[in-house]
């Protein structure tokens, strides 16, 4: 079994958030206007970078820079309008630009949207630059980044804040803002569901803004726009312009649950092919984030940060061959395919790094079907994805695919890898758990440990409770994995990272106040901060952060 190193840490913030009121269908429909009156007046004056600037992927040598160029009026994302233009780039050692390290220039046209990306090397490892993209007369925001320490390298620590589920009309953006202010971040992990495909919320309930367009995204222009209405939140520009962002994607990326041949809520009768739909929500992905594509066009990839952590990180939608718990065997499903297996397995048992780090989708632990009223139920199997007692409790997770989560638990247990930390979104919910290699084990301690986030401005399953807190205080009572568990199930969206202290893993969940507030603050909610002990699958107690 390897040994955590007992001087060094790695930080893992959160980034969630809680919805108590709401606003008029007027105040979206005003924001939205006023946003294209501003990208259309801007376009106006020549070309111009509405969208923002990112970066994203950093490795010791090199990052990967992102920007948009809106080179006329009429070229908003998804219209397949708007004349080629060169884009400028260049990445500084200062944000003044006086030395500059690399720069270059690119084609941006329709057929990319005007989407830009300069994937820079040669840069130093563990380093601050600041970079920008020009374009006639334009000139981007500037953009600050930082590479990875070099594999040899020993860093006192490892700093990401961990996000994912951002609903734009579920609610504003502010744990983003509360991420990007504190800019001592390695990075930002981002595990999925960056962007919601579904249709207006409108009519059906409460709502922060509307979103573009307004019908479910299913062509290529669909989802280009969706994204593009993503990228001009304030707060989500922010946090990409002060720190690399690593991301995967989740269902919404695509659709609802989906899989590798559908979704389910795809109609091919009314909405198309599938491989269709999917290949235009795969390419606006990549032309819209900040991501290296990886094996075959997916995002499963490692990452090093020193002899300190190595980042896995997962794909767990393009390889499904079916939905989970579809089959009567589940030997004929899987979560991952084999190669993306076989590969994880073989990065986990020759990783040399005090730490393993998981990005995961989808919650890994297992948890049984509580005994609750029958209103909380609904609500825990609205977050969660499953109402049958005869299923798993949300079989769209690794509880729906036990197959592949045995044979990678097993790998973890027989190789003594036990380092482990999967980091996890998806389910709206708070967790900390250590993952037990069988199913109905009860113990102290797993083959792994397991951090899971709430959403950024989804609903939780609190949100669907009333009143919200009495009744998602008993489901997080009742609610539980077959291992002993800490959950922080009833807390609203959240956002921030902490410091650490020697030999751990260390997540700290800052609580924003109310969703439906753009500028709403947050506020440390003890005891949703977890330790796991050196190279062993546990939790440790709750501690103030650091």
């Amino acid at each position: 079994m390897r040994s955590v190193p007992s001087r060094r840490s790695v930080v893992v913030a959160t980034a969630v958030g809680t919805a108590t009121a709401a606003l008029s269908l007027d105040a979206p429909s005003a924001h939205a206007k006023a946003t294209r009156r501003r990208q259309g007046a801007a376009a106006d004056r020549g070309p111009c970078f509405v969208h923002g600037v990112a970066s994203g992927d950093p490795l010791p040598d090199g990052v990967l820079l992102w920007s948009r160029v809106t080179p006329s009026p009429e070229a908003t994302p998804g219209s397949g309008k708007g004349e080629p233009v060169t884009v400028g780039w260049e990445i500084a050692l200062d944000r003044h630009f006086d030395q500059v390290a690399a720069q270059g220039r690119i084609k941006a046209s329709a057929s990319g949207d005007h989407t830009v990306k300069a994937d820079v090397r040669g840069l130093r490892p563990a380093t601050d630059y600041w970079y920008r993209f020009h374009c006639g007369s334009a000139t981007s925001p500037i953009g600050h980044t930082r590479t990875a320490p070099r594999h040899d390298a020993v860093p006192d620590a490892i700093r990401f804040g961990v996000v994912s589920c951002a609903n734009w009309e579920g609610g504003w953006f502010s744990p983003y803002r509360h991420l990007a202010d504190r800019y001592d971040l390695d990075a930002v992990l981002h595990l999925g569901d960056y962007i919601y495909e579904s249709a207006t919320y409108a009519g059906q309930g409460p709502i922060a803004r509307l979103h573009h367009p307004l019908h479910e995204c299913v062509s290529l222009g669909d989802y280009r726009a969706r994204h593009g209405t993503y990228k001009t939140d304030p707060d989500l520009q922010a946090l990409h312009s002060v720190t690399p962002v690593i991301a995967i994607w989740d269902d919404h990326e695509f659709a609802d649950a989906a899989w590798a041949h559908g979704a389910e809520n795809h109609q091919p009768e009314t909405e198309g092919s599938w491989t269709d739909r999917a290949a235009a929500a795969r390419r606006a992905y990549f032309e819209w984030m900040p991501v290296r594509p990886s094996i075959a066009g997916t995002t499963y990839r490692q990452l090093s940060f020193g002899s300190l952590a190595m980042l896995f990180l997962l794909d767990l939608r393009s390889f499904r061959n079916a939905p989970g718990g579809s089959a009567e065997d589940p030997l004929d499903v899987t979560i991952t395919g084999r190669t993306q297996m076989d590969w994880l397995k073989n990065g986990l048992a020759t990783s040399d790094a005090g730490w393993q780090l998981v990005g995961n989708s989808v919650m890994m632990s297992p948890v049984r079907l509580p005994d609750l009223p029958l209103p909380e139920l609904r609500a825990l199997s609205d977050s969660l994805g499953s109402a049958s007692q005869l299923r798993p409790l949300n079989p769209d997770s690794w509880d729906g695919y036990t197959a592949d989560r045995r044979e990678l638990l097993q790998h973890l247990d027989s190789h003594h890898i036990g380092n482990t930390v999967f980091l996890t979104g998806d389910v709206h919910c708070a967790w900390a758990a250590h993952v037990p290699l069988e199913k109905k084990a009860r113990t102290d301690s797993g083959v792994a440990v397991e951090f899971v986030v709430t959403s950024v401005s989804s609903d939780n399953f609190g949100d669907q409770l009333a009143p919200p807190r009495p009744s998602a205080a008993r489901v997080e009572a009742a609610v539980v994995t077959p291992t002993r568990t800490s959950s922080g199930s009833t807390l609203p969206h959240t956002a921030t990272p902490s410091s650490a202290s020697s030999g751990r893993v260390q997540m700290d969940y800052f609580a924003v106040t109310d969703r439906m507030t753009p500028h709403a603050p947050s506020s440390l909610k003890p005891p949703t901060v977890y330790v796991p002990a050196a190279a062993c699958g546990r939790v440790g107690s709750p501690v103030r952060p650091e």
